[in-house]
């Protein structure tokens, strides 16, 4: 079993170097796709995350009636709101604290003292603060809560809020998409050249079948030699992946445009992204070399 796979290996690796061109032509084709790959991972995965801080940080804020502030009609008013599908957490916030969050709101000590004679006469609301488990979900929780019986207004920053979330999600959903479609080209490419070496070496294939050679001992090099093309077509967006990453979250602080919208931290993202790549090219090319020296046994079974 042991001097099998040696054997595997050591001719996957001869027929690497006899098809030297066509090698070296599939594992720049991989390097190429893995390093879009790997762009768009890192693309995705800060999408995502952008997306999850911006459903955290966007609120639906409930303005009470004045005629509803008693204990129980907000009481009752709370209950309704967490019944509804949806709705992650909801906070109270009292007209008094309401009003001293609108007078911190001022950096001018003046300003913030000529408003303080009004807190005597509060015209604010008392409020509840709604988090939601999926931003797109917001226009349609907003709807449900402006029909409870007691509501004065309801505010959640507008179709613009929920748009940017569904556009970010898209965005991360055709990512996934196009890292897909990579990858199936690669596999083509991979299999095309175990074509071509296949082919090279149709009349030692012919030999060893008519010896008696197993299927798979005939198709264990040609795996190895696919295995080997993903695995060196790995290296470079590896490297670039480990160093490019870790320089741009340095350079950027951590962040892109705004403090809220923060970058995953290197480690483990990177490391998790650098054994991702080299498992999709090794798997890659076993998937393109096994098609294909499958399909030649076949057709000349």
């Amino acid at each position: 079993m042991i001097s099998s796979w040696f054997r595997a290996v050591r001719d996957g690796f001869k027929g690497f170097a006899r098809h030297g061109a066509m090698s070296v032509s599939s594992v720049f084709t991989v390097t190429i796709t893995l390093l879009i790959i790997a762009i768009f991972a890192m693309f995705t995965v800060n999408v995502s995350g952008f997306t999850q801080s911006l459903e955290s940080s966007v609120e639906i804020s409930v303005m009470v009636d004045y005629d509803y502030e008693a204990a129980e009609e907000e009481d009752r008013i709370n209950l309704a709101i967490a019944d509804i599908p949806g709705v992650a957490k909801v906070t109270y916030s009292s007209k008094a604290e309401e009003f001293q969050y609108y007078i911190d709101s001022f950096e001018d000590e003046s300003t913030k003292a000529a408003f303080e004679p009004f807190a005597d006469d509060n015209p604010m609301h008392d409020a509840f603060y709604v988090e939601v488990s999926d931003g797109t979900q917001l226009a349609s929780i907003a709807e449900q809560i402006s029909q409870i019986e007691g509501v004065s207004s309801v505010n959640f920053g507008g179709t613009s809020a929920t748009q940017l979330i569904s556009a970010l999600k898209t965005i991360r959903i055709g990512g996934l998409v196009l890292a897909a479609a990579l990858s199936i080209l690669a596999i083509f490419l991979i299999s095309n050249t175990i074509k071509l070496t296949i082919a090279a070496r149709a009349d030692e294939i012919a030999i060893m079948r008519n010896v008696g050679a197993r299927n798979g001992y005939i198709r264990a090099p040609f795996v190895v030699e696919g295995i080997l093309i993903g695995a060196l077509g790995a290296i470079i967006p590896m490297l670039a992946s480990w160093y490019g990453y870790r320089y741009f979250y340095d350079y950027t602080g951590g962040y892109v445009i705004m403090k809220s919208l923060t970058l995953t931290e290197p480690m483990p993202f990177i490391r998790n992204l650098c054994l991702a790549l080299l498992l999709i090219g090794m798997i890659v090319g076993l998937i393109g070399s096994w098609f294909s020296v499958t399909r030649y046994l076949r057709w000349k079974r």
